[in-house]
């Protein structure tokens, strides 16, 4: 957070001119309207078609026949989409920020690894086998990874290096042992294989209720720490002679991720590339002042998740290829290009 300071010392972007500001707040509406029409195409469009009547039936005027049972299943997918693909994005932009790595995601700290972790080690181990079951455990592991991360990362300082560095070691320590308990276990591979690519299949009323609390709580953290993490953007010095706390800002920020990344593997399993991608694609229009990017990376992360879920059912009828496939296969090509871009190292 900023302490006070005098007004010529608080670390602002400077404010945008007025017609800037005014495309901007109309292309975040314009966004939310896209939102709207990916959502309604995510209940309407399956692997099953329906026709738009029983859709408007099953959502107005829910009876219980077969039409209305799979609206009502496309209703809890699209919700949890929502949830999980702002609370992807968001984190995304708040790590990118906060490591001042333009190619962060949860991944790069250890959250995605600690989340499967646990998960594995709650099938082998202790007999668990509903998703319910899984949310618990893989909150819980991402949890505790993120503080590791923190502890080994800031112990004397947080920096982005060190962040960086201990999540990258604890992610390779995880992943091996979730390979080796794998490969001894063959129920826990079977069982393992579903979560582990990312799906929303599997989306619920219970595991929806389950997750919100924390995504929320994130959610809000997340958005408040944008006028901070605008000034630890800037560079430990120059954040510091502008008044930032920084510590105190790193803290918040590794904990808002946490949360949401945590809460949203939890409930879908491990889907890449979303928190990546979007918060790429917004600073582009957006230019690098957190106050705007975090508003559009939460509206249209989800676009991006609910469009590959859509892609998903349409390509592979009567199946289905999961969401975290489709985000894989879309955005290797996407990393690639940032990768090879000349500015990929300039927030």
């Amino acid at each position: 957070m900023l302490v006070d300071s005098p007004p010529e010392q608080r670390a602002e972007i400077a404010p945008a001119p007025p017609t800037r500001r005014a495309i901007r707040a109309f292309g975040l509406l314009a966004s939310v309207g896209v939102l709207v029409l990916v959502a309604l195409a995510s209940i309407a469009i399956g692997a099953k078609a329906l026709p738009l009547d029983q859709v408007w039936h099953g959502l107005f005027h829910d009876s219980g026949t077969y039409a209305d049972v799979v609206v009502a299943d496309r209703v809890s997918r699209t919700v949890l989409g929502l949830l999980v693909g702002a609370a992807l994005g968001l984190s995304g932009a708040v790590l990118q920020a906060l490591t001042r790595n333009p190619l962060a995601d949860p991944g790069l700290l250890g959250i995605n690894a600690g989340a499967s972790a646990a998960v594995v080690t709650a099938i082998t181990y202790f007999g668990v086998t509903s998703l319910s079951g899984y949310v618990w455990f893989a909150f819980f592991g991402a949890a505790a990874v993120g503080a590791l991360v923190w502890f080994l990362g800031g112990s004397r300082g947080a920096t982005p290096v060190r962040l960086a560095l201990a999540g990258t070691a604890i992610s390779a320590a995880l992943y091996g042992y979730l390979q080796a308990v794998m490969i001894m276990d063959d129920a826990a591979l079977g069982k393992m294989r579903f979560w582990t690519v990312g799906s929303l299949a599997s989306a619920t009323d219970t595991t929806i209720k389950q997750v919100v609390p924390f995504l929320a709580v994130g959610t809000l953290v997340a958005l408040a720490l944008a006028q901070p993490l605008n000034a630890v953007a800037m560079g430990d010095d120059t954040a510091r002679a502008l008044g930032a706390n920084l510590n105190r800002t790193r803290a918040l920020s590794m904990a808002a991720a946490t949360v949401l990344c945590g809460a949203a593997t939890a409930a879908c399993g491990p889907i890449v590339f979303v928190g990546l991608m979007v918060p790429h694609v917004v600073r582009s229009f957006t230019g690098p002042d957190l106050r705007w990017i975090l508003p559009y990376a939460t509206v249209l992360s989800p676009v991006l998740l609910l469009g590959a879920d859509v892609l998903g059912r349409m390509v592979a009828r009567p199946a289905e290829l999961q969401v975290g496939i489709v985000t894989a296969v879309l955005g290797g090509p996407v990393f690639i290009y940032l990768v090879r871009r000349r500015r990929t190292a300039q927030l």
